[in-house]
């Protein structure tokens, strides 16, 4: 888990290994990877990360296998900025949803990817997303795992992959 999860330190590979239906104590886990040199530094800097290299993504050959998030934003004519989530369907160039608001958190995806299981009874077999806070939260983690979908997140710095 450790070296395909690079950024996940020893509470998040704790909660992995309980899914996958590991027995083991949350002491023992940190024990083992404090053995084996996983420990992240508190502060990365941010030029040498070293990342894993990632495999190819799949050629895609139907609706709703994957489907890429992000968030775009502008300003009103008052001055104010808003925000809202958009979720297209990369097979299709389908507009699945979009969702705006003045501040988008984690919940809010998850509610808005909620109500397209609900309401249009589709869900995709993965996301592709950034790097961004609101797509790295342990609430979008939880739901993507209990609902069977995949996470794929963008290499860092590197915008295109989305």
């Amino acid at each position: 888990i450790a070296e395909t999860r690079i950024r996940y330190g020893c509470p998040r590979i704790h909660i992995q290994l309980r899914r996958e239906g590991w027995p083991v104590n949350h002491k023992k886990t940190h024990r083992i990877y404090c053995l084996e040199g996983l420990n992240l530094r508190k502060k990365r800097p941010r030029r040498h990360v070293s990342a894993a290299h990632r495999q190819q993504r799949p050629v895609l050959s139907g609706v709703d296998q994957c489907w890429s998030m992000d968030f775009v934003s502008d300003n009103l004519f008052n001055g104010r900025r808003f925000r809202a989530l958009t979720v297209v369907d990369n097979f299709s160039r389908e507009c699945v949803a979009i969702h705006a608001g003045k501040s988008l958190k984690g919940e809010d995806v998850v509610g808005v990817m909620e109500s397209l299981r609900v309401l249009g009874k589709r869900l995709p077999v993965r996301i592709q997303t950034d790097n961004g806070s609101e797509f790295i939260s342990k609430s979008l983690d939880k739901w993507a795992y209990e609902h069977g979908v995949t996470m794929d997140f963008s290499r860092p710095g590197k915008p295109t992959d989305n």
